[in-house]
């Protein structure tokens, strides 16, 4: 593959409007006719660019009108910069890497071979991605791949869906007809939310707790954008509703270096104290998560409203405690 800095030049090169002799290309490149050869080869067939050689010029260039093109890699219909060429190696890494039922990796891995082939053997080719990062994911949940395509193909083509769904909190087993709205992926899992027809209302669906899925022709009820971050969207997590409280939520200095750069929920609101403690303010609908994210802060970490939330964290301390004496 041809090196980067080789490259630059020679696309430079080729992107004026007259054709370029071969004898002045290996000039400017310092190099020989083979390896000038095996470099257009690889523009046409690895690159895919538009180089040719002009007859009646005596020389090569580019098909198209190429002036001030840049030094920039080229896939079909696109070019990149080698800066742009290295982010897309990494997204597709992270993407193929995610614990998502492996997806999307059948649909990149075309695009990744392309890349790969860019960049060849350079320090920073896919090889060296791959080496050097590492993506770990923390309370994945595996689930069907045939159910989650009939999930988001029910959503995108505005389907209702039937579904069969264990509900882990009473253990039972339901049949759903539902309304698909939106497809969302939360702290490594995903989610569906949608219009329940059975229960009259809006539901978020864990795709790992559903157990059959069916496409239905039957158009889906469509629930507007506001609604859904209304009733869904405005409470804590994934555990949403349309009745919010504020939880208020003090952390110790120590703790503060930390909470004070994370995202609990988007109207979060957060201010530093003056003892450099932390104060946050995040809306809730439900409690299992935010009591989940508040205990993991132990004694660094103080309710201070509503009294409702403060006594359930003071009641999981003490079943704690007694678990642990």
């Amino acid at each position: 593959m041809i090196p980067t800095d080789r490259l630059h030049q020679l696309l430079r090169l080729l992107s004026h409007r007259r054709a370029i002799p071969a004898n002045d290309l290996q000039y400017e490149l310092g190099i020989s006719r083979a390896t000038l050869t095996r470099y257009i080869r690889d523009l046409r067939d690895v690159l895919g660019a538009p180089v040719e050689f002009d007859r009646e010029q005596g020389g090569y260039r580019l098909t198209h009108d190429r002036h001030q093109l840049g030094p920039q890699f080229e896939l079909p219909g696109l070019w990149f910069t080698a800066e742009e060429i290295h982010a897309l190696l990494t997204m597709q890494y992270l993407l193929a890497n995610l614990d998502t039922g492996g997806l999307l990796g059948p649909h990149i891995r075309p695009l990744q071979t392309r890349l790969g082939h860019i960049l060849g053997s350079a320090d920073d080719s896919a090889a060296e991605v791959t080496r050097r990062i590492r993506i770990q994911t923390v309370g994945a949940r595996s689930f069907r791949l045939e159910h989650f395509q009939a999930v988001a193909s029910a959503t995108l083509r505005r389907r209702r869906l039937v579904i069969e769904y264990h509900a882990r909190g009473t253990d039972q087993l339901t049949r759903r007809e539902t309304s698909p709205q939106r497809l969302i992926h939360y702290r490594d899992n995903w989610y569906l939310d949608a219009w329940c027809h059975l229960r009259g209302e809006l539901r978020s669906f864990a795709v790992d707790a559903i157990q059959r899925a069916e496409i239905l022709d039957q158009p889906a009820r469509d629930i507007d954008d506001a609604t859904l971050d209304r009733v869904l969207g405005s409470g804590y997590g994934i555990f949403a509703g349309a009745d919010v409280e504020w939880a208020v939520l003090r952390f110790s200095a120590e703790r503060s270096r930390w909470v004070a750069t994370e995202k609990w929920h988007p109207d979060q609101q957060g201010r530093l104290l003056d003892d450099d403690g932390y104060e946050l303010r995040v809306p809730y609908s439900q409690e299992p998560e935010l009591l989940m994210d508040i205990l993991r802060h132990g004694r660094h970490v103080e309710v201070l409203e509503p009294a409702a939330l403060r006594e359930a964290v003071r009641r999981e301390h003490e079943i704690a405690g007694r678990n642990n004496s």
